[in-house]
């Protein structure tokens, strides 16, 4: 990806670097890309846009990297509705603290700014915009309190 594309609006797709998918996946262990394709898939599991995540119920724990153009609002409802279900949602997101899905849904996870702008795959450049790190699960209060309904203690 050149600098021109980077740039301008020819995409909204920013391939997840792999070591930071690799740093959260230690962790996590992901069973699921929830939006990705063949070429920058993290999972072997994973949504490509024919069969549209948003669609999809996610399970497990899910990474997530959306296309950051005008849908992106979309997939963080998404992501923060599927956790209230039980998957735990991972999320590489371009920091933009003053949209409505930032304080709608974002606020609503586990933050983590990251520092400097990131190279993404395939780009000799930085990015043209900060990212964060947001995460979506159950805490455990709320997964007590879940197993409780349920009849599991």
């Amino acid at each position: 990806m050149n600098t021109d594309v980077m740039f301008s609006s020819k995409t909204d797709i920013w391939e997840t670097p792999q070591w930071l998918f690799d740093k959260y996946d230690s962790r996590y262990h992901f069973t699921l890309d929830v939006c990705a394709d063949a070429n920058n898939a993290k999972c072997s599991a994973f949504f490509d846009e024919e069969a549209d995540g948003l669609k999809q119920t996610w399970a497990g724990n899910c990474w997530m990297n959306p296309p950051y153009g005008r849908e992106i609002g979309k997939w963080v409802k998404k992501a923060y509705e599927e956790s209230k279900l039980g998957a735990t949602v991972v999320c590489l997101l371009p920091s933009r603290t003053d949209t409505a899905w930032w304080h709608d849904y974002v606020m609503r996870g586990q933050i983590t700014f990251l520092r400097g702008r990131l190279k993404f795959g395939g780009c000799k450049n930085s990015a043209p915009f900060p990212s964060a790190i947001v995460i979506f699960e159950k805490s455990h209060k709320e997964r007590q309190q879940s197993n409780e309904v349920k009849g599991i203690s």
